[in-house]
């Protein structure tokens, strides 16, 4: 009886033995992805509508784990530390499944995510150009837009890349603004669809077209029941620091455009990107049937529209040094009583980066921020030092 319990304890330990060594073949099952990004910075001013705050400061801390759950789905959750008026928060971005075996070109992502409209948006902050979001992304989007929701994307069997998406979200980061807690909000609140196209010329160069619409069905603000909210609950419901869009609208119509070129397409030693993109957010105030509200001696309807465009040129001139300039500008209204006023900010950035390594960046940029009706925000001149440093295994970046 000796002899048979040891044979069968060492058939147990061999089975386990085998099937640790089966998991183990599959890396990603036994050591998940894990990495951290540190942001930090120095600047010498305020940015309307941005979150880095005059001195030294905090950007977006990033601590992300990823992996394949199985044969059928990945997984990947992200969370995000960062430095507001003093304190430390904490926000979980990502969380979600994607499938990684449907067939006919199709996949479903489940969870939070960064939604996949315009250009930048699916990008992690710490990857852009620049120490900042364009304003438009600022205003309309809170820097970049996740939200807990549902996407399911399709990859035309075509010669050129052609994607197609849809997605639908809980949409709180993009409610209008509701100064006194009155309004009865829909939960599923956000649907966009999106398209995407591109394709290579010649082996040095490629190119990328985008255009997405997003319905916010909780996007419109009431301009005579809640005409306080800006000069009263606006900096109130958005000091929770939650990335919520500062303008919000029915409908937001974003195109977009991307060309890359690269000395025979070897991206390493010299590379240029140039983009840029173009939103339009439309019936942005519910009024009465035949309610005109007056701007500035101007008849202004419900028709009335924010809009916010840029574009952006960055040249990688040799593998650790890297130059970009970017101009952007958001014209917007704002309701004052019984009137709106018409806003506008225009920025134009510079920027000098240098790169020791594929994970580490230093970069110096200067904006020159121009106003007009930016309440506690004047002309001005603002240098930023920024780094970005990665730890730990990172996916590969976007397009």
């Amino acid at each position: 009886m000796s002899a048979l319990n040891t044979r069968v304890s060492i058939l147990a330990l061999a089975c386990a033995v085998s099937s640790y060594s089966v998991m183990a073949e599959d890396s990603s099952l036994t050591n998940p992805n894990i990495s951290a990004v540190l942001d930090g910075y120095y600047q010498t001013g305020d940015r309307p509508l941005a979150e880095r705050a005059e001195g030294f400061g905090l950007g977006e801390t990033e601590l992300a784990l990823s992996a394949n759950i199985d044969e059928m789905f990945y997984g990947k959750v992200t969370a995000i530390i960062e430095s507001h008026d003093g304190e430390t928060e904490l926000n979980l971005e990502e969380a979600f499944i994607q499938t990684l075996a449907m067939p006919y070109g199709l996949s479903v992502r489940a969870g939070r995510f960064l939604s996949d409209i315009g250009y930048l948006n699916n990008q992690h902050l710490h990857t852009d150009s620049f120490s900042d979001r364009p304003a438009a992304y600022r205003a309309f989007l809170g820097g970049h837009y996740f939200d807990d929701g549902i996407r399911l994307n399709y990859v035309a069997p075509t010669d050129l890349y052609w994607t197609l998406g849809v997605e639908a979200f809980k949409g709180e980061s993009l409610r209008a603004a509701d100064a006194h807690g009155e309004r009865d909000f829909d939960n599923l609140g956000v649907y966009s669809a999106l398209t995407k196209m591109g394709g290579d010329i010649g082996i040095e160069s490629s190119w990328q077209l985008g255009l997405s619409y997003l319905r916010n069905q909780n996007g419109q603000a009431y301009a005579e029941d809640e005409h306080n909210e800006e000069e009263e609950g606006h900096d109130e419901e958005h000091a929770g620091h939650s990335h919520s869009a500062s303008y919000t609208g029915k409908n937001t119509y974003i195109a977009d455009v991307v060309y890359k070129w690269a000395p025979n397409g070897n991206y390493k030693y010299q590379n240029l990107t140039v983009s840029g993109e173009y939103f339009r957010v439309t019936d942005i105030f519910a009024m009465e049937p035949g309610h005109i509200v007056e701007a500035d001696h101007e008849d202004i309807s419900s028709d009335d529209y924010h809009q916010g465009w840029y574009v952006s040129s960055v040249y990688q001139f040799s593998p650790r040094w890297s130059a970009g300039i970017r101009y952007g500008q958001v014209d917007t209204y704002e309701v004052h009583g019984d009137h709106l006023h018409p806003q506008q900010l225009k920025e134009s950035e510079v920027s000098l980066a240098w790169h020791s390594s594929h994970f580490s960046t230093v970069r110096l940029q200067y904006t020159h921020q121009t106003g007009t009706n930016l309440d506690g925000f004047e002309d001005d001149n603002i240098l930023t030092l920024q780094y970005v440093m990665s730890l730990g295994a990172h996916g590969a970046h976007q397009y």
